[in-house]
């Protein structure tokens, strides 16, 4: 049976070169009217700096400052993908109503990605990749990369040029 994908998630670093990724994903959704999951997540800060500052600040303060900075660039990166998704469909903006929800998730970007999939039950998963280099690769790897290896979903991974 040929598939026919009714849910795409779209991941998103919001680098410069992502609403290449995304335009792959809308001319998807196009093609069988499928409707788009739009999702960035804010990256854990290493435990290394977050003891640092939390000397030099204190305890309480970095606590408060958190929560309030949290929900302020949650909102902020929300309206900047809400502009980004108009921009990019300018030229249709029928394809408005094809994006079913933006999401902001703070933790790690691997499990917030999978966790997504699953729960909007995404029959295709669309995301960009930067090149950064062989060394990078072998201790690090791309978040592409990883969700790739742990995902049983199809996914379409899309080159990036940093």
């Amino acid at each position: 049976m040929i598939p026919q994908y009714q849910m795409i998630l779209y991941a998103t670093d919001l680098s410069e070169n992502a609403a290449h990724a995304f335009r792959h994903a809308i001319a998807i959704a196009r093609c069988f009217g499928a409707r788009i999951h739009l999702l960035h997540v804010l990256p854990d800060v290493d435990p290394a700096v977050i003891n640092y500052v939390s000397t030099v600040m204190g305890e309480d303060k970095l606590a408060d400052f958190e929560i309030v900075h949290k929900t302020e660039i949650k909102d902020a990166i929300l309206k900047r993908m809400h502009t980004f998704a108009k921009e990019e469909l300018i030229d249709h903006p029928e394809d408005i109503e094809r994006i079913a929800d933006i999401e902001v998730h703070h933790g790690s970007p691997l499990v917030e990605i999978l966790a997504a999939a699953e729960r909007i039950n995404a029959d295709l998963i669309v995301m960009g990749s930067h090149s950064k280099g062989a060394l990078k690769y072998a201790f690090l790897g791309s978040v592409a990369e990883k969700v790739l290896r742990k995902c049983h979903r199809p996914m379409l991974i899309i080159p990036l040029h940093d």
